[in-house]
């Protein structure tokens, strides 16, 4: 059984994730203190993140790769250039890399669903269900209405065995979605 979210089908229109939403991270080897970065360097990331949605939703990852990196060393704090990149590392099988950007992603943002379970799919990906399941339990509880966040929830707790909780989780996702086809299956897979 394969799970993803195709990087055609993510959003990157991650406009609420704004630089209001930052907590400010203590400073590392390789980032620099967020009391460094400037209001222009912030405002320069939001422009770079904001051409690299945009070129990924025309195709052209490897710009827009190219945009999320420039922004992510203008401001390493920049949550839509991390979650951003993030999506073409995994749309790419680079899941490990995928998994770090959505990881800071989540922590300067925790109450976004979003990179919870883009970072799940991910663990998903690397056969790592009882993270993936940690991910989208937090995840459904952030934004009980997102269907994906249900859906990947069914499915990881079907490979884990636990199809009664996956059922939940699938009937969950088709209540707000009924034609979701993933949850369909699963529902179908698991008796529910």
């Amino acid at each position: 059984m394969a799970l993803g979210l195709p990087l055609g089908g993510c959003s990157f229109g991650l406009g609420s994730w704004g630089s209001n939403d930052k907590p400010k991270p203590a400073a590392t080897a390789d980032k620099p203190a967020a009391d460094k970065i400037t209001p222009q360097d912030i405002n320069s990331a939001k422009d770079h993140a904001t051409r690299g949605q945009m070129l990924a939703h025309s195709g052209k990852l490897d710009e827009a790769q190219a945009e999320f990196e420039q922004a992510l060393t203008t401001d390493p704090y920049n949550i839509q250039a991390l979650y951003g990149r993030g999506l073409i590392y995994q749309g790419r099988g680079q899941h490990q890399q995928a998994i770090d950007d959505f990881t800071a992603a989540s922590g300067l943002s925790p109450q976004k669903a979003e990179p919870l379970v883009s970072r799940a799919t991910s663990y998903l990906a690397l056969d790592k269900a009882n993270q993936a399941v940690a991910d989208l339990d937090e995840a459904v509880q952030a934004d009980p209405n997102n269907v994906a966040a249900w859906s990947a929830r069914g499915q990881a707790y079907e490979r884990l065995g636990d199809k009664a909780k996956a059922a939940v989780s699938y009937n969950r996702a088709l209540a707000l979605r009924p034609r979701d086809e993933t949850a369909r299956s699963g529902l179908a897979r698991t008796g529910g």
